[in-house]
């Protein structure tokens, strides 16, 4: 708020001013937010027609608005205008039907309405007593979301017989959860060594595969586990890029015969690069053997697992400490919403907890209520349960059921027409909604010049602005990924985008020629 002036004047000046400056104004808050949803409005009625990747240059907007803050106010129009003319062209329009890039940022309309609910209230949920209600939304979600994937009652804050040993918060994003169960299996694995204090670091490893998201990698080093003691397990075509549970479980023998303590392992439902599964249940016995702490990230298809068709991807997590899955990503829930439950709540807390002074009131002492500032790193949360509430209330299971499905068959109806076409192959197989494919050597490309076929076809493509794909690499191969799920895509849409890949194709082939 600036310094306070002390000139007498300056109080006078606000004298005759009855009203003085009023930044929640009821009827402003009407009028700004009514012009908010006119331009979402037109927003997701224009969204298509836009070039999913913007033409501009880094820096560009700097050029276009003010470098210095203004002093004075302003009408709220002008901030409209300058959002349409500035911000809006230079924006990757995620919300396009024409993305096909990553995995989606979905979105909805119970889910936007809950964001602007929460974000008018405003709360700061650290402790049930801040905000009870909050609280409870955000265990009534998980709980709710925790049914619709059939997880077992041991990770719910709630079950028929009253209060469980497990429970859930929503975080905001894997990263975090990551982090925070990685703490949680340090400080225990050090408990269990005899460790004083964190002076046995040094001796504990954490596995994954080579699939596994780089977040993983770089949680580790944040919780401070020894880079040298961070295992990437290679994957191959063999496993369909899995983790292999008898390689894991081989290079734990070898650790623990070097002395080492087996601490912490994350399998993953769903690679970003190919959508592979690890096998949640092989690898849980596997870990059991060594006491070491298993973490599933289902941040993508975890959302799938709604559907009784997908579930089996996720048998076996009766035997898992922690899983997080990402609504924000396949489950019409805007960013920024990722669940984390776990089986045992006191294995986080214990890590996790603060209690200040001032924080201290009596429903957290008597142990009946859940602060889900314990349960995470920062103190301050928002209000994310209730969006997440409202999808699911609004839509129910068999609409969000639905709505995945659809997904999954247009992804399998890209994938029919690349295997039809004789030019392309898909790398792995299609698991959920994203497709791996490639222009295949033959004729004049070669093997050595497919990368640099598909780069060039990749490249094209991004540049007419009517679909965005990006790329990685499986196997040693350069491959595209094509990903089926923006809340706003449609059957032609992907039809539309696989004519735009065969013309694109079809001009360089030629040219190869």
């Amino acid at each position: 708020m600036g310094s306070l002036d002390t000139n007498p004047a300056a109080f006078a000046s606000f004298a005759g001013d009855v009203d003085g400056f009023q930044p929640l104004n009821a009827d402003d808050v009407r009028s700004y937010l009514h012009k908010s949803v006119d331009f979402i409005y037109d927003y997701y009625k224009s969204v298509e027609s836009m070039p999913v990747l913007p033409g501009v240059e880094p820096g560009y907007l700097l050029r276009l608005l003010q470098s210095a803050p203004p002093n004075s106010s302003a009408p709220f129009d002008i901030a409209i205008k300058e959002l349409r003319e500035a911000v809006v062209p230079g924006m990757t329009h995620w919300a396009s039907p024409n993305f096909f890039a990553f995995f989606p940022s979905t979105n909805s309309a119970a889910a936007i309405a809950g964001e602007l609910i929460a974000s008018a209230m405003n709360t700061v949920g650290f402790t049930w007593q801040a905000a009870p209600a909050a609280t409870e939304m955000e265990v009534l979600a998980l709980d709710w979301l925790a049914q619709l994937l059939r997880l077992p009652t041991s990770f719910m804050n709630r079950t028929s017989a009253g209060r469980g040993t497990g429970g859930g918060v929503i975080l905001g994003t894997t990263s975090e959860a990551m982090l925070v169960t990685l703490v949680a299996a340090r400080d225990a694995a050090l408990r269990r060594s005899g460790s004083n204090g964190v002076a046995g670091i040094t001796r504990l490893t954490v596995y994954a595969a080579d699939q596994t998201h780089s977040t993983f990698f770089k949680a580790c080093r944040l919780a401070g586990f020894d880079p040298a003691n961070i295992r990437s397990i290679p994957t191959g075509a063999d496993t369909d890029y899995g983790l292999d549970p008898e390689k894991l479980l081989e290079i734990m023998q070898a650790d623990v015969a070097a002395g080492l303590v087996p601490t912490y392992i994350c399998a993953t439902v769903g690679t970003t690069s190919s959508n592979a599964v690890d096998p949640v249940g092989a690898i849980a016995d596997v870990a059991k053997m060594f006491n070491a702490w298993v973490h599933v990230d289902a941040a993508y298809a975890g959302s799938a697992c709604i559907c009784p068709e997908f579930r089996h991807h996720l048998n076996g997590v009766e035997r898992v400490d922690s899983i997080s899955m990402s609504p924000h990503k396949w489950l019409l829930t805007c960013l920024d919403c990722t669940c984390l439950w776990v089986r045992d709540t006191h294995r986080l807390t214990d890590s996790l907890e603060t209690n200040p002074e001032y924080l201290k009131n009596d429903a957290s002492e008597s142990g009946t209520v859940t602060d889900l500032k314990d349960m995470q790193v920062g103190v301050g949360r928002r209000f994310r349960g209730l969006k997440l509430w409202m999808v699911m209330r609004t839509y129910g299971a068999a609409k969000l059921q639905e709505h995945i499905r659809s997904d999954v068959a247009m992804a399998k109806m890209f994938e029919d027409s690349v295997r039809a076409d004789d030019r392309f192959e898909v790398v792995v197989p299609r698991n959920f909604a994203l497709v791996c494919f490639r222009i295949k050597p033959h004729g004049a490309i070669k093997e050595k010049d497919a990368e640099e076929a598909n780069r060039e076809l990749m490249e094209r493509l991004n540049r007419t602005g009517k679909a965005y794909l990006a790329h990685t690499v499986v196997g040693g191969k350069f491959v595209l990924r094509f990903a089926v799920g923006s809340s706003l895509q449609e059957e032609r849409h992907v039809r539309s985008a696989w004519e735009l890949i065969k013309k694109t194709t079809t001009e360089i082939i030629k040219e190869e020629v």
